[in-house]
């Protein structure tokens, strides 16, 4: 069993996010010796939560560690990536790659070269009824998984507007950016990461612009439809290689019941995956005895997704193994997908991913 406990881990950005990551990596008996970030609040507040030493500059941090979480805002990913990297550190950055296309194509030049290495943060991946789908699909149980339905739709779920998530200059965009990076990312998980060809979208902005928006059921304090320029909600369909087909729902607020539901189509079996409460039921079609339709719930051990994660990424720095899951090319698709989706909204046809 590798040592956890061996690996010196810093924190860049010290905010919720980054707590919650260093909770889980405590969990699985990891240490966390260090963190940084521009806030003399975030710093103290973490100093004192986890006994760590605190940097303003990251630089100086990167010289008392081994590996580094980056839980900044979306668009200062690229920024501390790169650092990290090119001091020799092992990364994990939290989803998505980056804020921007060519921002997180900067990232993937830099890795490909870099003595370390870098993992992205789609930790449900990691989730017990996810890897179950994946090994049935890689065992060909399903047979040939052709269309997988994505959807990641909340009834009232706007962050807080004025908050970084809703302003496109630090975010980089909205739902899509947010949530439907999870989405995108599970639904080409599960069909094997195949290529991308062509996309065609629509996101709207109907609720967060609204002056008269209900705020329910999320976190952060709502400044006003004045703090909000980006999307609330998305459609795409999603063309690729040999047939692959992928259809997108995503949405932080909606006039309909939420929805975290994964559905997978393969020619000899198929599945429902809610992420929502980790249920899972694979279907078929046999004819022994006689002709009739077989559902199979599956239930698997209890396993908190983000510890997993921490886990996963620990066992690698220590062992100095490259990861297989999470990947920076992985990560880069992602991020393909969703520039995409943009680029075809805003000119009103699909576009094509070269």
């Amino acid at each position: 069993m590798t040592d956890l406990d061996s690996v010196r881990l810093g924190f860049v950005g010290l905010g919720n996010i980054a707590q919650l990551h260093a909770d889980e990596v405590l969990d699985v008996g990891g240490s966390v010796v260090a963190g940084t970030d521009v806030d003399d609040d975030a710093r103290s507040t973490f100093a004192e939560r986890y006994d760590a030493d605190t940097f303003e500059d990251a630089d100086e941090m990167y010289e008392h560690v081994d590996a580094v979480v980056v839980s900044t805002p979306n668009r200062f990913h690229e920024e501390y990536v790169i650092g990290a990297l090119e001091a020799g550190l092992d990364v994990l950055v939290e989803k998505p790659l980056a804020h921007s296309l060519e921002s997180a194509e900067r990232i993937a030049d830099v890795a490909a070269d870099a003595d370390g290495f870098c993992m992205v943060g789609f930790h449900n991946r990691f989730r017990g009824p996810v890897q179950v789908l994946d090994q049935y699909r890689t065992d060909g149980e399903l047979g040939d998984v052709s269309h997988v339905e994505a959807n990641y739709i909340r009834r009232r779920g706007v962050p807080g507007r004025g908050s970084w998530f809703t302003r496109k200059e630090v975010s980089g965009g909205g739902a899509v950016i947010d949530i439907g990076t999870h989405a995108i990312d599970i639904a080409l998980y599960l069909m094997g990461f195949p290529e991308i060809e062509e996309v065609s979208a629509q996101t709207r902005a109907q609720f967060g612009p609204d002056d008269d928006y209900t705020y329910l059921d999320m976190w952060g304090y709502d400044e006003g439809a004045g703090g909000f320029d980006v999307d609330d909600s998305a459609t795409a369909f999603v063309r690729c290689a040999d047939g692959k087909t992928l259809s997108l729902e995503v949405a932080w607020a909606s006039n309909r019941f939420p929805s975290q539901e994964i559905v997978v189509r393969g020619d000899e079996g198929g599945a429902h995956l809610d992420m929502a409460d980790d249920s899972l039921t694979v279907l078929d079609t046999a004819a022994a005895g006689a002709s009739h339709h077989r559902d199979t719930d599956i239930e698997t051990a209890d396993g908190e997704a983000h510890g997993l994660e921490q886990a996963y990424f620990l066992e690698h720095v220590a062992s100095g193994e490259t990861p297989s899951m999470n990947t920076v090319e992985q990560g880069l698709t992602v991020q393909r997908v969703m520039d995409a989706i943009y680029r075809s909204s805003e000119i009103g046809e699909a576009v094509s991913i070269e």
